[in-house]
């Protein structure tokens, strides 16, 4: 069974007992996080959400907080003696799909 949900504004495709990794969330890391905009639940018995399916919902635990690789971000303009080197790192959670409930 797996469903499609929608975290932060972005569509997963989640199955339970595996691992996601989203947009940071504010919650604590071990927290309960129920989401309940699920757009389709697929498997034996396929749910289409007319937008959403009604009564369904994905549980999941914050397994950890971290950040990505880092990206560097290097501007230049030639002939002027400018150039900047910046870096950033995007921070993420993992969540572990716990159950999907129909």
């Amino acid at each position: 069974m797996y469903a499609i949900v929608e975290i932060a504004g972005r569509q997963y495709k989640v199955q339970e007992n595996s691992f996601l990794i989203v947009n940071r969330l504010n919650a604590d890391q071990g927290t309960t996080v129920e989401f309940d905009h699920v757009l389709f639940i697929g498997g034996d018995n396929i749910k289409v959400g007319q937008p959403t399916v009604s009564g369904a919902k994905v549980t999941c635990t914050v397994a950890e907080h971290g950040k990505g690789d880092k990206v560097i971000i290097f501007k230049k303009k030639k002939r002027k003696g400018y150039a900047v080197k910046r870096g950033f790192r995007h921070s993420h959670t993992c969540l572990r799909i716990e159950k999907i409930t129909a």
